[in-house]
């Protein structure tokens, strides 16, 4: 049951394990983490009565934490009437059974939680699948949550329940029954989407690709970039689905530009395949543009995290390996930097704000020359009595130069790669060298 559709708020504590020495080399620090975790539980509208980080010296197969400390929380989770406990960590079933047990209350861990989020964020038709697929292999690895009937589901997953759930209802035969089911619905929608990346492939138009770390403000650069009006939220994962609009560029280049989910430290496993539209809009992008949150403190672990991810993705064949040589940075909200922070180190990055539009043009120029630098100056020769070939090129390409002479057209004109093997693979025209 989602948490909105609750008439009593939800208490909940948040709890962060912390190991001594643990996550350096990502950068990570304890207070930007549980910082996280508490704008993730906040964002579904969970109450936070109680936060604490737990230094913990070795991680206990039973309950994760050492006996002191379950005891010492459990003390507090009573005192302060909480109703569901967040563990940001990775929590084996039996760990979460003998929590709950301890704790009298619910025991999510992050895996749980983001995707409580991505079931009541979802929105288009595999966007709803995808996630309950996610849900429910998470839901087989373990069959000690208790969850209501999937019909009756309206948004979110059961995670944080409701009332009256009291007992394990979970059946693994019920389960493998509506995964089944769900993968045949999923190719069917992907069959339907793959239908119109084909038709969208027949417009002549690179794709430009928003990816980051999540509220990073991609969906606000998108808004500013295009003049729409995608929903953009100060929240984690305020966009799930892919959302593309046209942009025209300073030189009047057309690009579609693509508004993606934003990434996280620590993706559960059983969220990749609920990133399958994404990944497909990021793996045929001409460009992929890294926002970045230039104010947020924890600015650099994020970069390290997106990096991750996308490298991950690429050793996974989801994307290809050179990913990097196709994107570059954009460090957005420099707005909230104080004027003497606004110089910033790294030259290659593009400084922005979407919120007041400062430094937008110098991106959509930048945008605009590494599109031109990946395509081909070609100089053709071709009938003036064939207009077929003459329409393909303005379609499909940036005419730099006309000569129209009596019985023949001399043109030059900018192509992509694949186009260019396209228009000489289908006319066979004749090249001035």
């Amino acid at each position: 049951m989602s948490v909105e559709t609750q008439a009593v708020p939800v208490r909940a504590a948040i709890l962060l394990p912390w190991e001594h020495g643990a996550r350096r080399d990502r950068l990570r620090e304890a207070e930007a983490r549980l910082a996280e975790v508490i704008g993730l539980a906040a964002s579904i509208g969970l109450v936070i009565a109680y936060q604490d980080t737990l230094q913990i010296r070795a991680l206990r197969p039973s309950t994760l934490f050492g006996e002191g400390q379950v005891t010492r929380i459990g003390e507090a989770i009573a005192e302060a009437d909480i109703t569901v406990a967040v563990v940001d960590s990775a929590l084996s079933p039996v760990q979460q059974r003998n929590l709950e047990r301890a704790w009298n209350c619910k025991v999510i861990d992050r895996t749980g939680l983001i995707l409580d989020i991505f079931g009541e964020r979802a929105r288009t038709a595999e966007g709803v699948l995808q996630v309950e697929l996610a849900h429910l292999a998470y839901q087989r690895s373990r069959l000690v949550r208790s969850w209501t009937h999937l019909e009756r589901q309206r948004g979110g997953f059961g995670f944080l329940g409701g009332p009256g759930e009291t007992q394990i209802e979970a059946d693994r035969r019920l389960i493998t029954d509506r995964i089944v089911r769900l993968k045949r619905d999923l190719d069917d929608v992907r069959r339907t989407r793959a239908l119109h990346r084909i038709a969208r492939n027949r417009v002549p138009y690179p794709v430009v690709a928003l990816v980051g770390y999540t509220n990073a403000g991609k969906s606000t650069l998108f808004n500013a970039l295009t003049g729409a009006a995608v929903q953009a939220e100060d929240q984690l994962f305020a966009t799930l689905d892919p959302t593309m609009r046209l942009i025209v560029l300073p030189s009047g280049r057309h690009a579609i530009l693509s508004d993606t989910v934003g990434f996280i430290s620590d993706l559960p496993t059983e969220l990749v395949a609920a990133f399958r539209a994404t990944l497909e809009e990021v793996a045929a992008a001409d460009i992929l543009l890294h926002v970045r949150d230039a104010a947020h403190p924890d600015s650099a672990a994020q970069r390290a995290d997106v990096i991750t991810v996308l490298d991950d993705m690429a050793s996974a064949g989801m994307i290809d390996a050179g990913w990097q040589t196709r994107s570059f940075e954009v460090l957005n909200k420099i707005d909230l930097l104080p004027p003497e922070h606004r110089d910033l180190p790294d030259t290659s990055a593009i400084a922005v704000s979407a919120l007041s539009g400062e430094n937008l043009m110098a991106l959509r120029q930048a945008i605009d020359a590494r599109l031109a630098s990946a395509m081909h100056l070609m100089d053709y020769v071709l009938p003036a009595a064939q207009g077929a070939p003459l329409a393909w090129l303005y379609r499909h390409g940036e005419v730099v130069s006309r000569e129209d002479q009596d019985d023949q057209v001399k043109i030059s004109v900018r192509l992509r790669p694949e186009d260019r093997a396209r228009f000489e693979r289908d006319f066979a025209p004749a090249r001035v060298d």
